[in-house]
């Protein structure tokens, strides 16, 4: 694998009963690339997520991440080396602060996460508050995390993740449930932490003004298939990929 590419996937199958959820698909990801995964509800871009973090197994295949063939292991595993998903719906813990979120998250990344003895609120306070700086909810780093506004919840979501150092985040519609302007802000913030901290990016969006607009390369999905992978001009200008999904979207 050459070495400036930091995911590679091979033939990824999986069955749901009679459901071939995705088909035989395979693709590499160069370091540093954000790279959006675009299709129909049901394409398989979630399960194929899924399949590149070990959420759920492949019937065949194989996923390899930074030279090292990751599949089958244990999602915790995974995450120790450096490859972290944040969902649809915010993982948070809506009861605790945002501090408290990220200091677990940290906490965890520092092999602390099974001991018994109890957290003092200044154990990794700068690596905390330096990642809330990074996502812009420092000042709400004493609120009850349930009581703030979606937005901030994403933020805090992504916050959660970087605690975790990832070479590789994968974010599942990142812009769901914002509104347009927090989107575009929210997604320049993506950018902005995948430039300064290094790391490279998968996302599913559905919304494709957000997708031409951030994404470096676009993969297409079709009923579990990889149906192209281009750059947004070459995905617009697809003719096949036009009448399989964009439709008028892409004029």
């Amino acid at each position: 694998m050459s070495d400036n590419i930091i995911l590679k996937a091979e033939g990824l199958n999986r069955y749901f009963g009679a459901l071939h959820a995705t088909k035989d698909v395979s693709f590499e990801v160069p370091d540093g690339q954000m790279r959006a995964f675009i299709g129909p509800n049901g394409a398989g871009k979630s399960t194929l997520m899924d399949l590149i973090c070990n959420r759920t197994t492949p019937n065949s295949g194989k996923v390899t991440f930074l030279g090292e063939d990751i599949t089958g292991l244990a999602p915790d595993k995974i995450v120790k080396k450096g490859m972290c998903k944040c969902f649809q719906i915010t993982q948070i813990f809506r009861d605790l602060t945002v501090y408290e979120n990220v200091q677990i998250s940290r906490i965890n990344m520092n092999k602390k996460a099974y001991s018994f003895l109890p957290v003092k609120q200044s154990y990794l306070r700068d690596e905390v508050e330096q990642i809330l700086e990074m996502v812009g909810i420092l000042d709400k780093m004493n609120t009850v995390s349930g009581y703030m506004s979606y937005g901030d919840q994403r933020r805090l979501d992504i916050a959660i993740a970087l605690a975790m150092e990832p070479r590789l985040l994968i974010l599942d519609e990142p812009a769901a449930g914002v509104a347009r302007e927090e989107a575009y802000t929210l997604m320049d913030l993506i950018r902005q932490l995948a430039q300064k901290r290094h790391m490279t990016m998968l996302f599913i969006e559905h919304d494709m003004e957000i997708v031409f607009n951030y994404a470096d390369e676009i993969s297409v999905m079709s009923e579990g298939a990889l149906i192209a992978t281009g750059t947004p001009d070459e995905i617009k200008n697809n003719e096949f990929v036009k009448k399989a999904y964009l439709g008028g979207m892409a004029e």
